[in-house]
C-alpha cells in the first residue's frame, strides 16, 4: 500500500471509513447487540477465569457468567417496568401541573407584554395536551417495537456464551489475519483493547450504582416523587456524554411535577443533579476510570450523532467504547496513525506550523503530548 500515491492511499482509507458506517448501518439489528455483547464478555472474563481456575467446567463457568448477567438485566427491566405503570397513574397530575405552570407564566408575560390571555391559554391548552400525547406515543411506540427489544436480549446472552467459548478461536484467526512480524504489535492492542475496556465498563456500571444512589436518595429523602425512577433514568442517560444529562435533566423536571405544583421540588431536582454530576465529573470517575484513553470532545460528539443515526439509543450507548478501540486499533497500525490522533486528545500546546517535530509521529513526540494531556500509559 506504502508504493501507491498518497491520494490514492487517503481515497482509500475515507471509503472503507464510509463502508464501515455504512454496513454498520445496514446490519445494526445483528451487530448492535454483538458488539454489546463483545463488551460485556470482556467484563466477564475475571469470573470466567476465576471459575475455570476452580476447575468449573468450560461451558458452566460460561452459564453461570450468562446467568449472573441475565439477573442484573432482569432486576434492572423489573423495577423501569414497576416504576413505569406508576408513572402512567400520575401522568394527569403532571399535566395539570404543567398547566398551572403555564398559566402562572401567562400571568407573568400579561403583565409585561401585550400578548392576550385568551391566545396564551390557547397556546398553554395545546402544549399541554402535546405533552400528554407525545408520553402516551412514546409508551405505544416502546410497546410497538417490543418485538425487536426481545429479539436483542435474547441474541444477547446468546452472543456474549459463544464469544466466550469461542475465544481462543477467534483470537488465533486474528493472529492468523496479520503476518507473523506484527504479532508482537497485535498481542499489544489486545491487551490494551481489554484493559480499557473492562474498565471503562466496569467504571460505567459502579457510575450508574452510585449516580442511581446519591441521586435517588438525596431526593427519596426530600420527598421527591419516583425519586429512585429519576435517579436511574439520569444515572443511565448521563452514560451518554453531553447529550445525556441535559435529557436526563428534562426528564427529571418532568417528573417531578408528579410530586407538586411548587417550583421548589424542580429547583431541588436540579440541584441535586447538578452536586451529583460535579462529583461524577471531578471526583468519582476519574479515579474509577482514570485516563488510559482520551477521545476529544469533537469525536465524541460526531460519534454520538453517527451512533444515534445508525442504532438510536444503543448507538449512542455504544459509541464511546467503538471509537475507544478504533483508536487503539489505529495507533497501533503505521497506516493509520493519523486517525488515532484525529479521534484522540492529545492536543499540542503549540501549533505544527511553527514547531515541525510535531508534525512527526515518533515516540518521544507521542509521550511528550501524553505528559502534557494527563493520559496515564497502556498497562502491557
Amino acid at each position: 500500500m506504502k508504493s501507491m500515491p498518497i491520494t490514492v492511499r487517503r481515497a482509500i482509507e475515507l471509503l472503507g471509513l464510509f463502508f464501515l458506517v455504512w454496513a454498520m448501518a445496514i446490519g445494526r439489528d445483528i451487530l448492535a447487540p454483538l458488539l454489546l455483547a463483545f463488551f460485556l464478555s470482556l467484563v466477564l472474563l475475571p469470573l470466567y477465569y476465576f471459575l475455570r481456575k476452580h476447575r468449573f467446567p468450560e461451558v458452566l463457568a460460561i452459564g453461570l457468567n450468562i446467568l449472573v448477567m441475565l439477573l442484573v438485566f432482569g432486576v434492572i427491566i423489573w423495577f423501569l417496568v414497576s416504576q413505569t405503570s406508576n408513572l402512567a397513574a400520575d401522568l394527569p397530575t403532571i399535566r395539570q401541573n404543567i398547566t398551572h405552570h403555564l398559566s402562572t407564566l401567562s400571568a407573568w408575560i400579561n403583565a409585561k407584554t401585550n400578548f392576550s390571555p385568551d391566545e396564551q391559554l390557547k397556546f398553554i391548552k395545546e402544549q399541554s395536551d402535546s405533552l400528554l400525547n407525545n408520553g402516551v406515543n412514546m409508551l405505544t411506540g416502546a410497546a410497538g417495537s417490543a418485538v425487536s427489544v426481545i429479539v436483542f436480549f435474547a441474541l444477547l446472552p446468546l452472543y456474549t456464551f459463544l464469544l466466550l467459548f469461542y475465544q481462543n478461536l477467534l483470537l488465533r484467526f486474528i493472529f492468523l489475519w496479520f503476518p507473523p512480524e506484527s504479532h508482537e504489535r497485535v498481542k499489544e492492542a489486545l491487551s490494551e483493547i481489554k484493559s480499557i475496556i473492562k474498565s471503562y465498563l466496569t467504571g460505567l456500571l459502579i457510575q450508574v450504582t452510585y449516580m442511581t444512589v446519591l441521586v435517588g436518595g438525596a431526593l427519596l429523602l426530600i420527598g421527591i416523587k419516583h425519586a429512585l425512577l429519576i435517579g436511574v433514568i439520569f444515572a443511565f442517560l448521563n452514560l451518554i456524554p453531553y447529550v445525556g444529562a441535559l435529557i436526563g435533566n428534562i426528564i427529571g423536571v418532568l417528573l417531578t411535577l408528579a410530586s407538586s405544583p411548587d417550583l421548589w421540588p424542580i429547583f431541588t431536582v436540579l440541584i441535586t443533579i447538578a452536586v451529583a454530576q460535579f462529583l461524577d465529573n471531578n471526583i468519582l470517575m476519574p479515579r474509577i476510570v482514570g485516563s488510559k484513553v482520551k477521545i476529544n470532545a469533537l469525536a465524541v460528539i460526531i460519534g454520538l450523532l453517527i451512533g444515534g443515526k445508525v442504532a438510536g439509543i444503543m448507538g449512542m450507548f455504544l459509541a464511546l467504547p467503538v471509537i475507544a478501540v478504533l483508536k487503539i486499533i489505529f495507533d497501533r497500525t503505521n497506516n493509520f496513525q493519523q486517525w488515532g490522533v484525529l479521534l484522540g486528545d492529545e492536543r499540542p500546546s503549540h501549533s505544527p506550523m511553527r514547531h515541525p517535530q510535531l508534525r512527526k509521529q515518533d515516540e518521544q513526540v507521542k509521550s511528550q503530548l501524553a505528559a502534557e494531556n494527563n493520559i496515564d500509559p497502556p498497562k502491557k
